[in-house]
């Protein structure tokens, strides 16, 4: 998988997905949702102010013959909606509206109706790259803080179950660190080598780990081969594990905004994917969400 396209060409092969959208009442979101079905990616269940929701359907020219639409004005209740058809089955994946990220989560973490699987949550971005030979997933850049080891293979395993629905058979993991030895002063390069040992033990399976790695020798094999680094991993890396939350974020924005990248990104560890896009983000980026969520949803069934 080099890019986005390859990406929705490999969903529309798939049986189509329906997402469930709460407080749905929210331009963008329903220009995504738009863009979504007449792609072929997704189908929808609409929950949220149905007066609102039709309105802005009719101001973006989205005919919304064959959706449902739950009407329920209040966000609580709609997040709860929303939640609820997705664990029912009705729906296969989940995607924030109008909400705050607080709310939709309270949801997703509802002990009757939620999404919960035992798992630690985290989120996955794709960016495709001009110059990249690869898409690279990045995490994780918006929802764990500090992890410590045992979340970090949480993280890990997460992306890589999102890699692995992507299509990417193996994929090859940089834990990244400032520097790529270990230092006991730097407990980031620790669990990097924890990590690697892990996965040579077998007690990772399905990728392959190798590090510390600092940026430069994870994506650029000259880069490692200056350094005199060499591995499986060294220059080819396919996820970008960042050590905490300020280096993910500095990645994920820093890519975004210097660079003419695409994106799209999901929270996994849950029974279904959710889409939890920023109000700042492209309909463009919420709809490559979309499609990553439908491909882990496939994985899923």
């Amino acid at each position: 998988m080099k890019s986005f396209q390859e990406v929705l060409e490999k969903v529309k092969n798939n049986e189509m997905k329906k997402i469930a959208v709460a407080a749905a009442q929210d331009e963008p979101v329903l220009e995504a949702i738009r863009d979504a079905k007449a792609c072929g990616l997704a189908d929808a269940i609409l929950v949220g102010d149905k007066e609102k929701i039709e309105a802005i359907a009719d101001k973006i020219h989205f005919d919304l013959t064959g959706i449902e639409i739950v009407n329920e004005p209040d966000g609580t209740k709609a997040a709860l909606k929303a939640v609820e058809l997705v664990s029912s089955g009705k729906a296969d994946m989940l995607m924030k509206g109008l909400l705050e990220t607080s709310t939709i989560l309270r949801a997703v973490l509802n002990k009757e109706v939620g999404l919960r699987t035992g798992k630690l949550m985290s989120h996955v971005a794709v960016f495709e790259v001009p110059g990249y030979d690869r898409l690279l997933f990045v995490t994780d850049a918006a929802f764990n803080m500090y992890p410590d080891l045992k979340a970090k293979i949480d993280i890990l395993n997460n992306a890589v179950s999102v890699a692995k629905a992507v299509g990417i058979e193996t994929p090859k993991v940089a834990p990244i660190c400032a520097v790529e030895v270990v230092n006991p002063d730097m407990p980031a390069t620790v669990d990097a080598a924890i990590l690697t040992q892990m996965n040579n033990r077998g007690q990772i399976k399905g990728c392959i780990v190798d590090g510390p790695l600092a940026t430069d020798n994870a994506l650029s094999e000259e880069a490692a081969k200056h350094k005199k680094i060499s591995g499986p991993v060294a220059g080819k890396a396919d996820i970008l594990l960042l050590p905490n939350i300020e280096a993910g974020n500095v990645m994920y924005k820093t890519l975004s905004y210097t660079t003419n990248s695409k994106n799209g990104g999901i929270l996994v560890g849950t029974s279904a994917p959710v889409v939890l896009t920023s109000r700042a983000d492209s309909p463009e980026t919420k709809m490559h969400s979309i499609a990553l969520a439908a491909l882990v949803a496939n994985l899923n069934r």
